[in-house]
């Protein structure tokens, strides 16, 4: 590579490093009473979703500020910033304001943020696809277009067994959480247009939502593309979900995780998130 490169991504991302493109973290953090949980490398998932499952108090999370963003920077000459969505954080503001001081101070350097509008794995292809650009050796402003053109054809779907966390933040309308977790019931949707929960329909049981997570795949527009899924203490389904596509598709290029930090706060155990190339 004839410049130097560098992509950062929020830890709603899931990822935590990258084998042939400098990458950095920057961590979202989950208060709930006084325990604080920062969503780094170091941060205990199974001991926090444990101790959410028996906290009954007032929690919600913190977006990284302008600062934390402009820490990763070092020295590169092209950044790129990969956002949880702007729909439901401020992380993308913040990521904007650091690439315009980062200009500023280095004139000649370029900085570019990405609002995936989305979470989770959906974060997780568009550094991969970043990391793929950088690798051709193509210049900054046509990664840029090319990512920006991906993006639009990657999407989330979800299956969550709680949406307590989601009406605790005032993400969700306490009406339509309290019908989540009965007998069952499972709410089934996607990432919207404008970067927030879009439940689409609700389904009693995992083999239930998982044909509802297929069909909503197909309406758009996946046909063998890549997925990655991410779960919350449920792998069992996530299988399911793979061998299910495998199925329709043959050989596919998915994987499978579980989630980190944020992630695993907003899906909640049981929850699965779904990241995939689309139309």
């Amino acid at each position: 590579m004839k410049m130097n490169y560098k992509i950062v991504a929020d830890s709603s991302s899931d990822v935590l490093s990258l084998d042939t493109i400098p990458f950095a973290n920057v961590p979202l953090v989950i208060h709930a009473g006084e325990k604080t949980f920062v969503d780094d490398e170091n941060c205990d998932v199974e001991a926090m979703t444990a101790y959410m499952l028996s906290y009954k108090g007032k929690s919600s999370t913190a977006c990284p500020g302008t600062q934390d963003w402009l820490d990763t920077f070092g020295d590169a000459e092209n950044v790129f910033c990969v956002t949880i969505t702007s729909g439901l954080s401020g992380s993308y503001n913040s990521a904007r304001l650091a690439g315009e001081e980062y200009v500023a101070a280095h004139p000649g350097r370029r900085v570019h943020v990405v609002d995936t509008l989305s979470a989770g794995p959906e974060l997780r292809l568009v550094v991969e696809k970043l990391q793929e650009l950088i690798l051709e050796g193509l210049p900054f402003d046509e990664i840029v277009e090319k990512i920006e053109k991906y993006h639009r054809q990657s999407f989330l779907v979800f299956s969550l067994q709680s949406l307590h966390n989601f009406v605790a933040n005032g993400r969700v309308s306490p009406a339509v959480g309290a019908l989540v977790g009965l007998l069952g019931i499972r709410v089934v949707g996607k990432a919207s247009e404008q970067g927030t929960l879009e439940p689409l329909s609700k389904a009693r049981g995992d083999r239930k939502a998982l044909q509802e997570l297929i069909r909503i795949m197909k309406e758009l527009g996946w046909k063998g593309g890549r997925v990655r899924i991410a779960h919350n203490s449920n792998e069992a389904m996530a299988n399911a979900l793979r061998d299910a596509l495998c199925a329709l598709h043959g050989k596919l290029d998915v994987a499978i995780e579980h989630c980190r930090g944020l992630c695993c706060y907003y899906a909640e155990k049981g929850g699965l998130l779904v990241g995939f190339e689309g139309a």
